[in-house]
């Protein structure tokens, strides 16, 4: 344990890491969450051609909104529906800009568009919400059952896949418990989605050099005459490394959290996914899909790092370890669009490479024969591959430090 703490210790020594930690502090919690629920997503408009146009009032906007919400019975239904689209097109009419804004508009006419096509009228450059008849919207969840066959139709998901598929939607309750969604989407889709590709670069920067970092500063040779032994201080290299990665994804996480309780609170967390999206299959509700995603960013992240410890310890310079670290998550990113279906599907499997919000997708992986739904190769996927990367780490730096 003395060995794991000094290495631990000569981590965040480093400078590169302390700004590394603050950098990513800043961008993932005060930009990314604070300032977005403050700010750029939640402040009321005045400018609706950018998010800096928004007033500094997000909070207000939140509960106002949450509040609103619970007038319509806590469920979707046809009723609720056409109710919810009546006040907005109430107060809009009344120029009631701020109280339209309050309403959960922009998910709600996403409904509009995917369930009831044929009310759209083209040559109106209007949202659908705002001039679509509230009594036509009638058959809710009949059109959203008919979306989801269709859409697995168009993506040529038949036969034991669908009804894989289809046997998982029914296991969702109807008719969906409803609040304000908006909060939830944004955090889902983008905030809590992001973290593992933001911590990623970090993450590279830091540990790339956990291993190299010992040629880059010519102490090789103080090693081999420690008493401890080549394998031992490589096992603690690896368990240091981990370590950080785990402080370093709670210290994120926890001031996520802090954000979310003050801004958005708990309130909603049992409402279905499929009001975020409605041809969602996954029997999930928000607090489980917001726990899938941290486990998702946590797992991949050490998965993440034991590839990057891996790079590090066959390389004897800095720069190309970093190089390296950062070309295994991004370099499939950059190039997935350009491949094959089935070898997309293959690179999401990579350490951060996937998206935690496949939970709202159809994606399966098929496996022998049996049918598996992609977030669960996911989360589990990418850890294992780290894992099976820390004794080649240890055994190739080993050999190193031998020659």
């Amino acid at each position: 344990m003395e060995l794991v703490r000094l290495e631990h210790k000569k981590i965040w020594r480093r400078s590169s890491v302390k700004i590394s930690v603050l950098l990513c502090f800043i961008y993932i919690v005060v930009f990314g969450t604070a300032l977005s629920f403050q700010w750029f997503s939640f402040g009321s408009s005045d400018d609706h051609t950018s998010s800096f146009g928004n007033n500094f009032d997000g909070y207000s906007m939140i509960k106002e909104s949450q509040k609103y919400s619970y007038r319509f019975g806590g469920a979707l239904t046809d009723e609720s529906l056409q109710q919810i689209v009546r006040n907005y097109q109430e107060k809009k009419a009344a120029g009631l800009d701020r109280e339209a804004d309050q309403t959960d508009w922009q998910t709600i006419n996403s409904y509009l568009g995917m369930l009831y096509p044929e009310l759209k009228e083209e040559e109106l450059y209007q949202t659908m919400i705002s001039y679509v008849n509230p009594e036509e919207l009638t058959d809710f969840y009949g059109r959203r059952e008919q979306a989801i066959e269709d859409f697995l139709e168009v993506s040529g998901q038949d036969g034991a896949e669908r009804e894989y598929l289809l046997q998982m939607e029914a296991r969702t309750e109807k008719p969906f418990s409803y609040e304000f969604v908006e909060g939830w989407s944004c955090l889902l889709g983008s905030m809590a989605a992001d973290l593992g590709t933001v911590m990623a670069l970090f993450l590279a920067i830091v540990l790339s050099s956990v291993f190299s970092g010992e040629w880059h500063e010519n102490t090789t040779a103080l090693l081999l005459t420690t008493k401890n032994g080549w394998g031992s201080i490589a096992r603690a290299k690896i368990i240091a490394g981990l370590l950080f990665t785990v402080e370093f994804f709670l210290l994120l996480t926890l001031g996520m959290l802090l954000l979310q309780s003050f801004f958005l609170g708990w309130t909603g967390w049992d409402m279905p996914i499929q009001t975020i999206k409605l041809i969602a299959i996954a029997p999930l509700n928000m607090l489980q899909a917001e726990l899938y995603e941290y486990g998702f960013a946590f797992f991949g992240a050490i998965g993440f790092a034991g590839v990057v410890l891996m790079i590090s310890a066959a390389a004897k310079n800095n720069v190309l370890s970093l190089l390296l670290g950062l070309t295994a998550v991004y370099g499939p990113m950059m190039i997935v669009k350009y491949l094959p279906y089935n070898l997309q599907k293959a690179l999401d499997l990579l350490p951060l490479v996937g998206s935690s919000t496949d939970i709202f997708r159809t994606n399966t992986f098929r496996i022998f024969g049996v049918y598996i739904w992609s977030p669960y190769l996911l989360i589990t996927v990418p850890v294992l591959i780290g894992i099976l990367c820390m004794p080649i780490a240890v055994s190739r730096w080993s050999r190193r430090i031998k020659k």
